[in-house]
């Protein structure tokens, strides 16, 4: 192999896992095309992709779609998969300065594969289009859509230079990205994958009209666990002036608040809540807490988990 960030990618898996260097290429440097086709297959109406791969990669997508699929029944089988994080948790896997190793324990991120964190050069960061919104007919950002975060090499090196669609950017840009997705009212979520070192990968930052993740849950009704919750639960203080501004899709994307039978107060409703704090810092009257929730797993805390 000539080119460096190719040959990292491919020695970045041991010999007996080595299979899996040409499925994370093809997603790599094809995220666009995945996503595309992962609409396409649950039939809901997309952007055409301006490129074709050809007939051979074009079916060796479709098996590797079909095997995540085929996985994703149940937390013990799933090979991709999400956790979501709060603002401030989402900034620390990108504040990192060295290479970080953690065994995450199942109460973190309750799936039997793809769970820890392993980051080499966690300053090497890739930036780009969310594939999700990139996909939509009707996206809710306008290009360039960068709000996707590649973390760490030989991953992100790669996707700087391979994918199309994304570039490399210094941690505080990447930060900057957050901040403004937060203000835009967007779910943190962190990506883990089997065929990408059984280990997290991404930062996206979900709607519920794009998001293949949320939008996914929201169908299912989380009867497939596609994502984690963050270990927190939302909940409504007596400083509820039931105005109903929190009941709006875009302070609430998974659709777990309402207003009472007497619609001056917001309820939550605990099974739906994912915990992602956009909520409590939206709320014009400050009348929506956090609080930490056992039955909703632990928290992605990468400090605490050192």
């Amino acid at each position: 192999m000539h080119n460096e960030t190719v040959k990292a990618l491919y020695e970045y898996f041991s010999l007996d896992e080595k299979n899996n260097f040409f499925p994370s290429y093809l997603y790599l440097k094809y995220l666009d095309y995945f996503l595309n086709k992962v609409v396409q297959s649950m039939g809901i109406p997309t952007k055409e992709i301006s490129y074709e791969l050809g007939e051979d990669l074009d079916h060796m997508m479709n098996v590797y779609i079909q095997e995540i699929s085929e996985a994703a029944p149940t937390a013990e089988t799933s090979i991709y998969h999400a956790k979501v994080v709060k603002l401030q948790e989402a900034v620390k896997l990108l504040s990192q300065k060295e290479d970080v190793q953690i065994d995450v324990p199942e109460r973190v991120v309750p799936f039997k594969h793809a769970r820890d964190i392993i980051l080499h050069n966690p300053e090497s960061i890739a930036l780009g289009t969310c594939a999700c919104r990139a996909a939509s007919l009707d996206p809710c950002l306008p290009e360039p859509m960068e709000v996707c975060i590649f973390v760490g090499d030989p991953v992100a090196s790669f996707m700087s230079e391979h994918n199309q669609k994304f570039r490399a950017c210094s941690p505080e840009e990447a930060i900057k990205v957050l901040e403004f997705s937060h203000e835009q009212g967007f779910v943190h979520t962190a990506w883990f994958k089997k065929e990408i070192g059984n280990c997290f990968h991404m930062i996206c930052n979900c709607c519920s009209c794009c998001c293949m993740g949320i939008k996914m849950w929201n169908l299912l009704e989380g009867t497939i666990p596609i994502m984690a919750p963050s270990g927190y639960v939302a909940e409504i203080t007596e400083g509820c002036m039931g105005c109903g501004t929190c009941v709006d899709e875009s302070f609430c994307h998974f659709n777990a608040i309402s207003m009472n039978e007497e619609g001056d107060k917001a309820v939550i409703d605990f099974d739906k809540c994912m915990g992602c704090g956009i909520c409590a810092d939206r709320c014009p009257d400050g009348a929506i807490n956090l609080r930490l929730e056992p039955s909703k797993g632990d928290p992605l805390d990468i400090d605490q988990l050192k």
